[in-house]
């Protein structure tokens, strides 16, 4: 431990060019926001406070759990695990392989589905099984089929395969139709749908830039029940859906960053300071909401943050 703060310590010495071990990392960035946000300012820290080089590389869950395993540094860091939504990763990779590192500061994380507030207050809609009622799906269902749409994720996501499975369990299928699409088609849609008054329902979760941009609220569903969830993965079983069972609410979730255990040897200063990191719900909300809903570029609302936030950063890096 002596020598890799010592380590870190030469790097952020001012003045000085390269780290002393030329450090650098490969940053995985999956699609949704949040890890977008949290991606670039794991890389802003390394590159202006540490002296190391970075590369983003964007990437599945699948993907960049294969590469951290692999430890080549094809991919080096995941910034955004959602547990135990990612819990079949987790399992093989840092539990049973033993080659990735999960972070132990996590941050909170709550799973739902939300509608905006107008159509809720209009409609009565307070819960998920309101969103079977004929009157309700009938003002959901934009495209003429009967159903009511109702985004669940974007194709990739574990969560997206849960709630999937949500939707069958919780009798909403001869109602509402689950659509997989990426998060930008959801945030336009909403946007579409508050604009002309119309109906939509949508995955949502906190920490999240939506809560910023939209008036919506989250339905309530029955409390979490572990003997009523049930989630086998499409990674554990090629017959996922009909041996799975999901008709309870998500436990609150544990959300932090895993790395890959070579980089350890590679880049010791960058991942001690992952062993160091951590955010809080309203920083991923804060700075997806800079991301999403003002356009800013990942990088400059990253940069600013880091800006901002000095002493937190310093105790992370261990200043």
């Amino acid at each position: 431990m002596k020598l890799k703060t010592s380590l870190m310590a030469a790097a952020l010495v001012s003045g000085i060019g390269a780290p002393a071990l030329a450090e650098e990392v490969k940053i995985g960035v999956p699609t949704w926001t949040g890890a977008q946000a949290i991606a670039y300012v794991l890389g802003e820290i390394v590159a202006s406070r540490i002296g190391g080089s970075v590369e983003y590389v964007p990437g599945n869950n699948a993907t960049i759990f294969q590469a951290m395993d692999q430890g080549e540094g094809d991919i080096d860091v995941h910034p955004d695990v959602w547990l135990p939504n990612q819990e079949s990763f987790t399992k093989e990779y840092v539990d049973g392989a033993g080659t990735v590192t999960l972070s132990s500061n996590p941050y909170e994380g709550n799973q739902g589905f939300c509608v905006s507030k107008d159509f809720a207050e209009a409609n009565d809609i307070t819960d998920i099984t309101d969103l079977g009622r004929p009157d309700v799906a009938a003002l959901m269902d934009s495209d003429g089929n009967g159903l009511g749409e109702m985004w669940i994720g974007a194709p990739g996501w574990a969560s997206a395969n849960v709630n999937e499975v949500k939707v069958r369990d919780y009798g909403l299928l001869d109602f509402v139709e689950p659509i997989r699409a990426e998060e930008a088609v959801k945030t336009a849609r909403i946007k579409d749908s508050i604009a002309k008054g119309e109906g939509y329902a949508f995955y949502c979760y906190e920490p999240h830039a939506v809560w910023y941009m939209f008036d919506v609220v989250m339905l309530t569903e029955p409390a979490f029940d572990p003997e009523k969830y049930v989630m086998v993965q499409p990674s554990d079983d090629a017959d996922w859906y009909d041996k799975s069972m999901v008709a309870t609410k998500d436990d609150l979730k544990q959300v932090q960053i895993a790395w890959s255990n070579s980089l350890a040897d590679r880049s010791p200063a960058i991942a001690e300071f992952f062993a160091n990191f951590s955010l809080t719900a309203d920083d991923v909300s804060g700075l997806a909401f800079e991301i999403s809903a003002q356009g800013r570029e990942p990088a400059e609302a990253a940069k600013e943050w880091v800006e901002a936030n000095s002493d937190r950063v310093d105790t992370m890096l261990g200043l």
